[in-house]
């Protein structure tokens, strides 16, 4: 049941699948290893290490904790009423936990890589030199925090060619010291930090910063299409309608209480010389357009006219004008033409030449253009601040006809992954449902620990809520594990009630005794496997942070589900239990034991 309760998990795609199929795998193998030597080798191993008179020692601590239990479930089978509202509100608070947005959701917890991954864009039409000036400014910006050990920097694309990014595009590695050797005005908060360096950053003209961390960089990338740890992308045809709608989502977004790092990639900047024919002045020098096309292009761009062979390899022999006659506008304007009539014609004579904004690059995404916006979410979880975000850009901003918008990034991945759970989780509880009611051969049960179950939420929730953590990929792999732990736990202990009965017990009797019975192998699943994640649950360490949310969920929710289930289940099953019942055939040793 447990291997099944991790079903959902091998389904899960691209980065959560990397980061939790692993850890899925070795449970399932360990589970079976683990069934494999209670069945075939501790039995074995048992009678060799235990002589035929073995006592069992009597635990006081357990025998004081089992008295108790006995008078507690007593009371709460007898007020059946209050056991029930109680468990009643318990569900009621994790449906509000769940559904309120009070905890808030992301999509994967953001690792701490000890390093921060700053970016500064200029303008598109920023050339060697002004981005070297303002890489080396910025570098020595990031020097000057006594937190940082070094800042290494580059403007441009890479040597191997893999980026298409411009002079306008700045990168900085930024490595830090440990938080314990930061100044206490940031009380080892690597968000402050980053807040302290925007601030003095952004005194920069013209530039904007985006903060981040290595390897999540390459990961946001990689997931968006877009640098930055969240996207939006406008689609649309014409790139001065796409800017102008940028803008106006901008402006939106900067009333939205959480995003930080905001900025458009702008992709009209470019300055471009555009020479507009004159149909009338060529025709009436006689001059076609394809000849006044040839002539910037054989100026300007340069035309091949031959071939030069060197063994196997061949190369175009290019001609073009010498920098002079083509290195500014008015040296173009007076690039001339011979006409019909022998007349030297300029271009300057024949076209209207200005010099106008264009395009630096043109993003693309299935086969149509987009210009992106970037943003963060630092503070505020990422749930609720881009559903906020979403609510006030559809109210505020009218989308040119044929154009739209998509939310791109964690957000979207954040969606993906919670809607395939949505199909999958429903259909692992169905195989758990058939797998119990092959076993117990009845609805009744089924149902009576699918109850028992539905308490497990609310420690992991309230785990959630105490601790500040977000909802997330890793907290609902951990309900997904705290699921199978507690339908297990409701097996054993329903298993022996039905078992008691077999043997002539009446339906309370059973009841108040497997229960008793049961409690310590419950409590020592449960108390176990809580203790066994508590480190994880309190690390703080480079590295935990996927996993923490993992591990404050289970040992939240095993603590809640041993508390609750151990009166709930009991107190149900003397209210549900009939004479009519499916029950296991008795052992016949059993029935002579009694």
């Amino acid at each position: 049941i447990i291997i099944t309760a991790y079903l959902p998990i091998f389904t899960l795609q691209r980065v959560e699948g990397r980061l939790f199929k692993p850890m899925a795998w070795t449970v399932s193998f360990a589970l079976l290893g683990a069934l494999i030597f209670s069945m075939l080798i501790a039995p074995v191993l048992t009678s060799f290490v235990y002589s035929r008179h073995v006592r069992e020692w009597r635990n006081p601590g357990m025998t004081l904790m089992t008295n108790l239990y006995h008078k507690a479930l007593r009371q709460a089978i007898q007020f059946r009423s209050v056991t029930l509202a109680v468990a009643a509100g318990a569900l009621a608070v994790s449906a509000y936990l769940a559904f309120s947005g009070i905890i808030g959701s992301e999509f994967l917890p953001h690792l701490d890589e000890g390093a921060v991954w700053a970016r500064g864009t200029l303008a598109p039409s920023t050339g060697p030199t002004e981005g070297t000036r303002i890489m080396d400014q910025a570098r020595i910006i990031f020097a000057s925090f006594p937190e940082v050990t070094q800042v290494v920097s580059q403007v441009g694309r890479p040597d191997d060619g893999t980026d298409v990014a411009g002079f306008f595009n700045t990168e900085y590695f930024i490595d830090l010291k440990p938080r314990e050797q930061w100044r206490p005005i940031f009380h080892q908060n690597k968000e402050a930090l980053i807040a302290a360096m925007d601030y003095q950053v952004e005194k920069i003209p013209g530039a904007l910063w985006n903060f981040s961390q290595p390897i999540a960089d390459n990961m946001e990338e990689a997931v968006s299409g877009v640098k930055g740890q969240l996207a939006i992308k406008v689609f649309g045809d014409d790139l001065k309608k796409l800017e102008s709608t940028g803008d106006q989502i901008v402006k939106v977004l900067r009333t939205v209480d959480g995003i930080a790092d905001l900025g458009l990639f702008r992709v009209i900047g470019q300055p471009n010389l555009e020479f507009a024919v004159d149909l009338d002045q060529t025709a009436r020098h006689g001059i076609n357009v394809a000849a006044v096309q040839d002539a910037v292009e054989t100026a300007v761009g340069g035309k091949a006219v031959s071939q030069v062979l060197q063994g196997e390899q061949r190369y175009d022999l290019v001609v073009r004008y010498q920098q002079p006659y083509r290195e500014n506008k008015q040296a173009i304007e007076n690039i001339r033409i011979v006409g019909p009539s022998g007349e030297r014609v300029s271009l300057a004579q024949l076209c209207k030449v200005q010099v106008l904004d264009g395009a630096s690059e043109i993003y693309r995404e299935a086969s149509s253009r987009y210009v992106a916006i970037k943003y963060s979410v630092p503070v505020r979880d990422l749930g609720s601040t881009v559903e906020d975000a979403m609510r006030k850009v559809s109210q505020q901003v009218k989308l040119p006809e044929g154009y739209h918008i998509d939310w791109a990034g964690e957000y979207e991945s954040q969606k993906r992954s919670s809607k395939r759970l949505m199909v999958v989780v429903p259909i692992t509880l169905l195989v758990i449902f058939v797998i119990l009611f092959t076993m117990f051969k009845s609805f009744k049960w089924v149902m009576l620990i699918f109850a028992n179950v539905a308490m497990a939420p609310i420690g992991g929730l309230v785990a959630l809520l105490a601790t500040g953590t977000h909802f997330s990929v890793s907290s609902g792999v951990g309900f997904l594990a705290l699921f199978g732990v507690s339908v297990q736990t409701g097996v054993i202990m329903l298993e022996y009630i039905n078992q008691l009965r077999a043997r002539g017990h009446d339906i309370l009797d059973a009841a108040i005794r497997g229960s008793i019975e049961r409690l310590r192998p419950i409590s020592m699943t449960m108390l176990v496997a809580s203790i066994g994640l508590l480190p994880a649950a309190l690390s703080r360490g480079i590295g935990s942070d996927s996993q923490r949310p993992f591990a404050i969920v289970i040992v939240g929710g095993l603590v809640a589900a041993l508390i609750l289930g151990v009166f709930l289940l009991p107190t149900l099953y003397v209210w549900v239990a009939g004479d009519r019942d499916v029950l296991p055939a008795a052992e016949a040793h059993e029935i002579e034991e009694e």
